[in-house]
């Protein structure tokens, strides 16, 4: 058995098209669209709305931990567009998601991350796409796990929830072979990410559920150059399966 695992898309529809060749079935862990790209500031829906420059200003503030600023800068340029900011988000939503979800293979199984907007997905989700938080599902023989979204931080994405809650979908996971998050657990040296040089939030929850139950792997992205991509925990694997974005090839997994 085979299975292709990606995290953190970011539009990538055009490397995602791919993925899933030589495999049984391909795993996403969300991010699928792409807000604003820090490597390449013209792309993304920040950008296509308010130009390059303009967001490379926002990226610089939020670099150097100006948050506050960052806000008021943000907040000025939604209110100079015509009509309703969320028209023009949801506009732009949608484009992408159309786009990623034509391209993703079948038969997928994804959860959602921190970036992602989960009620549009029911509109573009096609047949043999598998939507799971907090769910399990049976692939090859093996129970893999999902839990999706990030927890809450001064960068205030679109889908980050309370620890309480995140914490309620690892135990309705349970006791699983594969776990699958879109975030890592708290664990700093999978939480470090050496370019943008700052901690990403982990789970506590993620954390103690695998010194607990002892699954063989558990996946995760969100941190785009992690300082260690894995580590063990007893005897799970930990690993952070790639920036999909950048890397533009998936991580397989067979057994």
């Amino acid at each position: 058995m085979r299975v292709h695992v990606v995290s953190d898309v970011h539009g990538r529809a055009d490397a995602l098209a791919r993925a899933g060749d030589g495999a049984d079935a391909l795993v996403c862990l969300g991010d699928l669209i792409l807000f604003v790209d820090y490597d390449d500031h013209s792309q993304g829906i920040f950008p296509e709305l308010f130009g390059a420059e303009r967001t490379s200003r926002l990226v610089a503030l939020r670099t150097a931990k100006r948050f506050e600023e960052a806000r008021r800068m943000s907040a000025a340029l939604w209110a100079s567009l015509d009509g309703d900011p969320q028209e023009h988000i949801e506009r732009l939503v949608r484009r992408q998601y159309a786009e990623i979800f034509a391209a993703m293979p079948t038969p997928a199984y994804l959860t959602h991350g921190n970036v992602d907007l989960p009620r549009y997905w029911p509109d573009y989700a096609r047949q043999g796409h598998h939507v799971l938080d907090g769910q399990t599902a049976d692939i090859g023989g093996l129970r893999f796990g999902f839990v999706g979204g990030g927890l809450r931080t001064r960068y205030r994405t679109p889908n980050e929830i309370d620890d309480e809650e995140f914490a309620r979908k690892v135990e309705a996971v349970g006791e699983v072979d594969v776990l699958c998050c879109h975030i890592p657990p708290a664990v700093p040296e999978l939480l470090y990410d050496v370019v943008a040089r700052r901690f990403e939030r982990g789970s506590e929850a993620t954390l103690e559920a695998i010194r607990r139950t002892q699954p063989r792997y558990a996946l995760f992205g969100h941190v785009h150059q992690p300082l260690a991509a894995r580590t063990r925990i007893g005897r799970t694997e930990c690993l952070n399966v790639g920036h999909f974005r950048g890397r533009g090839v998936p991580f397989a997994l067979e057994w």
